[in-house]
């Protein structure tokens, strides 16, 4: 399972309003809600909190990766929130994050679930993927990147 098949489109959000951790974390689960037409909101927050309050996800230099595990849902999905002012979100660098991936994922699928992050943290790597997905103006030019950019890691395994 790569990227692109659990952050459609749907699921990318351009232009985040939030200012800090809390607020991003409210944002983008209204936005999967809305975009999957879910009723499980309070129970994918409380995930992507209490993993949070473990150690913050602001693991790379303007990236988090908020994730959770929940039975709320049953398939891995991902959403993607752009900020351009930066979120202030207590990451390990002490600086704002710009991109945030939020992995939404069954209790049951480990595996997968670690798949995908270890495969997130190796397009983190190229510097110009950060760099492009920050530059879109859509959440279809967005895709097209994350896309492009999982076309490139593959060709290179």
């Amino acid at each position: 399972m790569i990227l692109q098949d659990v952050l459609l489109p749907e699921f990318i959000k351009v232009n985040m309003e939030a200012d800090d951790k809390e607020e991003a974390f409210e944002e983008l689960v209204d936005h999967y809600c809305q975009a999957d037409h879910s009723n499980a909101h309070d129970e994918i927050l409380h995930a992507i909190v209490t993993r949070e309050a473990k150690m913050s996800t602001g693991i790379h230099k303007g990236i988090a990766v908020p994730h959770g595990k929940t039975g709320a849902v049953d398939t891995m999905r991902g959403v993607l929130g752009i900020s351009k002012k930066g979120i202030q979100y207590d990451a390990l660098d002490g600086e704002p994050v710009f991109l945030l991936f939020m992995i939404i994922a069954p209790m049951e699928d480990s595996e997968k679930y670690l798949r995908l992050l270890k495969h997130l943290a190796e397009l983190m790597e190229n510097p110009q993927f950060q760099i492009e997905l920050q530059s879109q103006k859509d959440s279809q030019s967005v895709y097209k990147v994350i896309r492009k950019y999982e076309e490139l890691l593959s060709s290179e395994s």
